[in-house]
């Protein structure tokens, strides 16, 4: 597999009333929570489980309505509470299984069991145990569906006990098989987002040491690839979501918390920053989509549990790759003077980091052509960062010799 590299650096963004930007909405209906699970159906999301402030583990399920902005409560998970599951959806039904139902690891129980969720009748139906981890359950796993498959992937079945075993699940013979291990060694806390055909699953922790890396799961040839590095900082208990047929990595835990997001774009096997959360750093927040917009919230923040609750309308990608393909910038590398030609509009502003991502120039584009003189700046790599009038970047690197 060839790959292709993104030099990035950490920019930063403003609030825009329409693309790459979020917006807050009513808190979740279900309180302050961290640790649960969360899909959508049609045109409803839901919550399910997770941990309270009073550190007790649920079993409800909560539907939210994007056009109302509102929540109710469905019918409970049967079985135990539990946090730390998985779920995934397949032909408008949604499998929940897995989990702790302990806030103690070593007094509790780890989960085996799934459950399939009908939202028509607003029930649940048992399915066959997880036979994974030697069938005694397992929690921090990541689940996500393909090509009408289900699929659980890594987590820790135990004290120090963690797996690198890929499971996939079979609607209509109720059955579990076990397909080929995730190729970065046993994990926990990983993530995954599914676009097209196949899955991108990776980073969590190894006992204890954060990672970073990603890989591409092919369910036809029943293979794994790299793809490219992730630029942003490695990372536990993300959240992520698919858009426009594009991943996306948000907040997390890397002994720090992280609201930074950060898209994967399989076609060109790139990652581009985004526009940060839109509100406090938090670890183990849910997200669904619907709709093309992306949902987010709950979690742990540094004040504690989280009900915060925020929409993200994704990037105007057509405007932006009208953009690049236009954008004509030279010479590269360039000595003392840099030309600019093909921009659309001369309401744009022109950011320049150096290497270090430290901010060096700023200016108002307003001219379409124009010609910038650089030569105070030193020899070395920079990023021009244009800024669009509805907030929208493009970053492109540029070499001063």
């Amino acid at each position: 597999m060839r790959l292709f590299y993104l030099c990035l650096v950490f920019l930063p963004f403003w609030a825009v009333a329409q693309y790459n930007s979020w917006t807050k909405l009513n808190d979740v209906g279900m309180g302050k929570r961290e640790r649960a699970t969360a899909f959508s159906i049609g045109s409803l999301g839901y919550i399910c489980g997770g941990l309270d402030t009073a550190e007790v583990i649920h079993k409800d399920l909560w539907a939210y309505d994007p056009q109302t902005d509102a929540w109710t409560q469905m019918a409970d998970l049967p079985g135990s509470g539990r946090r730390d599951a998985i779920s995934f959806v397949i032909n408008n039904y949604a499998y929940v299984g897995s989990g702790m139902d302990s806030i103690s690891g070593p007094t509790g129980n780890t989960l085996k069991d799934f459950w399939r969720y009908n939202p028509t009748a607003n029930s649940w139906t048992a399915i066959a145990d997880f036979p994974g981890a030697g069938g005694a359950g397992v929690y921090f796993a990541t689940g996500f569906a393909v090509g009408g498959k289900g699929y659980l992937c890594g987590g820790k079945t135990g004290p120090n006990l963690y797996s690198n075993q890929l499971w996939e699940y079979k609607p209509s013979n109720n059955q579990w098989i076990q397909r080929a291990n995730f190729p970065g060694g046993v994990r926990y806390q990983m993530l995954s987002f599914v676009v097209g055909n196949k899955s991108y699953v990776g980073m969590g922790t190894d006992q204890n040491i954060f990672k970073k890396d990603m890989y591409c799961y092919d369910p036809g040839a029943n293979n794994w690839q790299v793809i490219a590095p992730f630029p942003g900082y490695e990372r536990g208990a993300a959240s992520t979501f698919t858009l426009e047929e594009r991943g996306f990595v948000c907040l997390g835990n890397n002994g720090g918390l992280l609201s930074d997001l950060i898209e994967y774009n399989p076609k060109t096997n790139t990652w581009t920053l985004r526009a940060a959360f839109g509100g406090s750093e938090r670890k183990s927040a849910v997200a669904f989509v619907i709709d093309q917009k992306a949902y987010v919230g709950t979690g742990k923040g540094y004040s504690g549990k989280k009900d915060s609750w925020y929409v993200y309308a994704p990037a105007h990608y057509a405007a932006l790759d009208a953009l690049d393909a236009a954008l004509s910038i030279y010479p590269n590398p360039f000595c003392n003077e840099l030309s600019i030609k093909g921009l659309q509009t001369s309401d744009v502003k022109l950011i320049i980091y150096n290497a270090l991502g430290v901010k060096v120039r700023h200016l108002d584009l307003n001219e379409v052509n124009t010609a910038i003189d650089l030569s105070a700046l030193s020899t070395g790599s920079y990023i021009l960062c244009f800024v669009l009038a509805d907030g929208q970047t493009l970053t492109k690197k540029v070499t001063k010799i």
